[in-house]
């Protein structure tokens, strides 16, 4: 057995989700239990700077690599903290912060890779924490020929897969994402793709209606007091990433500040209060996981699994079990899986596959042309 930690902070920076799980590395099927589970908030400051350069605030060089480090610091902070009154860790796997994330463009002449940038290097969390750290995930996969996202899938079918049931992974992020989970003895047709906006729009409209005051809306009470326009919505659902087959990725690029304003233009004409806007807005975030199962599934689920933080909006998972009605909506906690800390597990296991040499990626849901070893590995010196 080996005792991992997998660190993960997501598209709506509110904090480092640190898992501390033991590895069952004697049995055949993959044994993960959660030791420990918190979530460390960055300093207001530094939160702050990391939002401005999601939304494209430039950079010198100097400042680029000291915000890489203060990320860096705060993430092996978390990691020495979650030991505490445990055993000593043996290995981190740390996603990092996204700061940047641009798919592949494969309709380009001659086609692109895609780029994603995570903060906070791997070097200076081992330094500090004297543990060897797996980072940089997602570059093994772009290059590739991959989305780079979503790399929770292979995980996901280690842990989550059923040997009756079609289920849907739905993670509630920053940014939706799902993994389709067919019965364990058909994995041919696994998928999975980022669905769109999970939280970040709901996130960015409440700052802003609340000057600043509030971060999120707790359990969707706020927008719970509105009413969704129905016709806005169905506006909004032709996007063109909307419309996008599989596999597919995004991020604040696209789902940022300037969609949001694009968003509340588009209301002004209805005369929305806040409310319905937020409202309006938890109907986009249901809809569009309800319009890409409807249609890119080759079947609909038995069971749909939410985790991240839209698992406790009230307002979305009741949205979502209406338009999805009558499939049951639970989380991953319901069957054993931690959907708080279920991504920060995810990097925990893909850091042990990496230092045994397995392959982490799922071709079938990023597009890479090959299974890859994921994240780069940095030992001790000395």
């Amino acid at each position: 057995m080996v005792d991992v930690i997998g660190l993960m902070s997501g598209t709506s920076v509110d904090g480092i989700d640190t898992a501390l799980v033991r590895i069952d590395e004697t049995l055949p099927n993959l044994q993960v239990q959660l030791l420990a589970g918190a979530t460390f908030p960055y300093p207001d400051a530094l939160r702050s700077q990391i939002l401005a350069v999601c939304q494209g605030e430039p950079l010198s060089m100097a400042q680029l690599a000291a915000l890489d480090d203060a990320i860096a610091t705060c993430f092996a902070e978390a990691a020495i903290a979650i030991q505490v009154g445990h055993s000593a860790a043996q290995l981190i796997g740390s996603h990092g912060q996204t700061v940047f994330h641009q798919p592949p463009q494969l309709k380009e002449k001659p086609p692109r890779m895609g780029y994603s940038l995570q903060l906070g290097r791997g070097a200076v969390i081992a330094q500090l924490t004297s543990i060897p750290t797996v980072s940089n995930f997602r570059q093994a996969d772009l290059e590739a020929g991959g989305e780079g996202a979503p790399l929770v899938s292979g995980v996901d079918v280690a842990l989550l897969s059923h040997p009756q049931y079609h289920r849907c992974v739905q993670n509630l992020g920053g940014i939706g994402n799902v993994t389709y989970l067919p019965p364990t003895h058909d994995q041919t047709s696994l998928l999975g793709w980022d669905t769109g906006p999970g939280n970040t729009l709901l996130d960015l409209a409440v700052q802003r209606f609340s000057s600043g005051n509030q971060s999120y809306d707790h359990d969707g009470a706020w927008a719970a007091t509105g009413t969704p326009c129905l016709e806005l919505v169905r506006q909004w659902l032709q996007q063109d990433f909307f419309q996008q087959s599989p596999p597919k990725s995004t991020g604040r690029e696209l789902f940022g500040w300037t969609y949001l304003h694009q968003c509340l233009t588009e209301a002004h004409p209805y005369n929305l209060s806040e409310a319905d806007i937020l409202a309006t807005l938890t109907e986009l975030t249901a809809a569009s996981v309800e319009q890409s199962y409807r249609q890119f599934l080759p079947q609909m689920p038995d069971q749909v699994l939410l985790c991240g933080g839209g698992s406790h909006n009230h307002y979305l998972k009741q949205r979502l079990q209406t338009r999805l009605h009558p499939i049951p909506i639970l989380t991953t906690t319901d069957v054993g899986l931690d959907a708080d800390y279920k991504e920060a597990i995810t990097f925990a296991i893909l850091a042990y596959w990496r230092m045994n040499n397995i392959p982490g990626n799922c071709p079938l849901v990023t597009g890479a042309k090959q299974t890859v070893l994921l994240g780069e590995i940095h030992q001790l010196c000395g």
